[in-house]
């Protein structure tokens, strides 16, 4: 089992819809085993992860780098990377999350990542794509 995964409140959530899930990272200076900075294992554990995704039929929308906090406490809210990523539900997320795969590349992610939260966001409006008009 992952550290922190929220299985119930995920599990108590309605699954009819797709979810996306906003990934907020916080990076190591260091890998925790030595090997490079703590992008470097991030980098290592998605190269793991995305067929892993991609097996559960989610897709990666959108990453960038976090550039400053411009609303809120930056000592609270300290993220150098942030990542959208679309499932077809939360049960598709979780059999990732639970799968043997998923535990074998979460190395990578901890030794990468000092902090990292991962909101599921349920979609009421989206500009970019509009739904046609009826």
């Amino acid at each position: 089992m992952i550290d922190q995964l929220n299985e119930a409140a995920l599990k108590a959530l309605a699954d009819d819809t797709p979810v996306t899930m906003l990934n907020l990272m916080h990076f190591r200076e260091r890998s925790l085993d030595g090997n490079g900075s703590g992008w470097d294992a991030y980098l290592r554990y998605s190269k793991l992860t995305i067929r892993l995704i991609k097996a559960q039929g989610g897709t990666i929308i959108w990453t960038g780098s976090a550039e400053a906090v411009a609303l809120g406490a930056p000592e609270r809210h300290h993220w150098d990377y942030v990542a959208l990523v679309r499932y077809p539900s939360r049960r598709a997320f979780l059999a990732m999350m639970n799968s043997p795969e998923y535990a074998a590349a979460n190395v990578e992610r901890e030794n990468g990542c000092a902090d990292h939260a991962i909101v599921a966001v349920n979609e009421t409006y989206n500009g970019l794509n509009p739904k046609p008009k009826e």
